[in-house]
């Protein structure tokens, strides 16, 4: 497709040039071992995909996952299964020599600010990044991540406006609590502008109502940040994310972008400025050719049960649910579809 349609340049330059775009980390635990290259064919299922998600920072902020997505796709290699992580979980985040961090019981979305610091007030997400995994790792039970990869929701937003925007179900009525019906930002509280207030923000609220719409870049990034107002906070939140998720993959295998050269180098060209791909020793490339099989309609949206975790009256964060634990066993054993089955519960209804 990339040598057809009237692109005037040789497929394996456009590859070398847009797979060369996307900021390469190499490994996730940082061994240069797993960072030899490899063969596309040794890429087979069932593998675990980790997905961070952060909000633009220069070097000089620790960063913080906002969101945390873990992509398992079975030995069939033809679907896949997205869950997430409470970015308030309350874990065990584990030693980090590097930095210097000792461990701790922290909310899990630190854990990339705890493992980020490279010396003189700098912080590469990166090696944050190496100390997330690690904690995922731990909680979940999965010695290690196939690939993984850092998105920046700021860079992300220009992948969806490459698109032409993007096609979303809402499946509850959502107030932003950051923007104005225009889009442009709400203002402050006085007494608030130094972010020492839960609720800064007064004047209109941009409102997204049910339905299915398709929705600006602006719009989707913004519906997906909510969770001031929700029913169930941050749990509704990471629903939404990973129907965004899901509503960006069926929108970028369209016609309308795969078929048309010039949306699509505009979404390559877009992706370099959001992702930084760690593959293993794989190219973006091979990892492209390896999940070509994945239907976008066979990706399924799973919640996983928790609630608040108190003690003496002190929230600490939220925990997971007591039978989260048999969960993680079978996306271990590559058992997922089994187990939903047997715990239908786990399936999100607005998939």
């Amino acid at each position: 497709m990339l040598t057809s349609g009237g692109v005037l340049v040789t497929g394996q330059t456009l590859i070398a040039k847009y797979t060369g775009a996307v900021d390469a980390g190499s490994t996730i635990l940082g061994d240069p071992a797993n960072g030899a290259t490899k063969a596309a064919a040794d890429i087979k299922g069932p593998v675990n995909i980790l997905l961070a998600g952060i909000d633009p920072r220069d070097t000089k902020t620790a960063p913080l996952s906002d969101s945390i997505i873990v992509a398992h796709v079975p030995a069939s290699m033809d679907q896949v299964y997205l869950f997430s992580i409470p970015r308030d979980l309350y874990v065990q985040i584990p030693a980090f020599p590097k930095t210097g961090f000792n461990g701790a019981s922290r909310k899990i979305n630190s854990a990339m600010s705890f493992g980020s610091s490279v010396g003189n007030g700098k912080h590469d997400v990166k090696q944050g990044f190496t100390l997330l995994a690690k904690t995922v790792s731990n909680l979940t039970g999965i010695k290690e991540f196939d690939a993984g990869a850092i998105i920046n929701f700021g860079g992300f937003k220009k992948i969806v406006e490459a698109m032409g925007g993007v096609t979303m179900t809402i499946d509850q009525n959502v107030k932003s609590e950051h923007l104005q019906p225009n889009g442009k930002a709400r203002p402050k509280r006085p007494e608030c502008a130094d972010n020492g207030c839960d609720h800064p923000y007064i004047g209109p609220q941009k409102t997204y109502k049910k339905g299915t719409y398709h929705l600006k870049a602006w719009e989707a990034l913004d519906y997906v940040r909510q969770r001031y107002g929700l029913p169930n906070g941050d749990y509704d939140r990471q629903r939404h994310q990973q129907q965004f998720v899901k509503a960006m993959a069926k929108q970028a295998m369209s016609k309308d972008v795969v078929t048309d050269p010039k949306t699509l180098l505009k979404v390559l060209d877009a992706a370099g400025d959001s992702l930084t791909f760690f593959g293993e020793g794989h190219s973006v490339l091979d990892w492209g050719l390896a999940l070509r099989g994945v239907n976008t309609d066979d990706m399924t949206l799973i919640k996983l049960p928790g609630g608040a975790l108190v003690e003496n009256g002190k929230y600490l964060g939220e925990q997971l649910g007591p039978d989260v634990d048999e969960f993680f066993q079978a996306v271990r054993e590559d058992r997922i579809g089994p187990f939903l089955l047997d715990h239908p519960e786990y399936v999100s209804k607005n998939s």
